[in-house]
């Protein structure tokens, strides 16, 4: 009885870090897709951007003096923030996704 109880904890810790590993990767999947999403715009102009994605929520000056566009939305009612930060010349150098999937 007690090989049986041991055997059958044994099978449930492997299902659960399997389970996890499972999660894991679906989660590093959908961010790496929203970064090939996002990073299309580097080198664009501000212009494009806002084409595509319309008017920020906010927008800021940063440390660097470069202009930040903060777009916020909602998916399964997981808050989502993508800010790009746009340099004096008018184009994007960077962006930052953070709860977007």
């Amino acid at each position: 009885m007690l090989k049986i109880k041991t055997i059958l904890g044994l099978l449930i810790i492997v299902l659960f870090f399997s389970g996890c590993k499972t999660v894991k990767q679906k989660s590093d999947a959908a961010i790496e897709k929203e970064n090939e999403k996002l990073s299309k715009y580097i080198g664009k102009n501000v212009s494009e951007l806002q084409m595509e994605l319309g008017k920020s929520d906010e927008d800021f000056t940063n440390e660097k003096g470069n202009l930040v566009l903060v777009y916020n939305s909602k998916k399964y009612l997981i808050p989502c923030e993508r800010r790009f930060e746009i340099n004096s010349s008018k184009m994007v150098i960077g962006f930052a996704s953070n709860g977007c999937f």
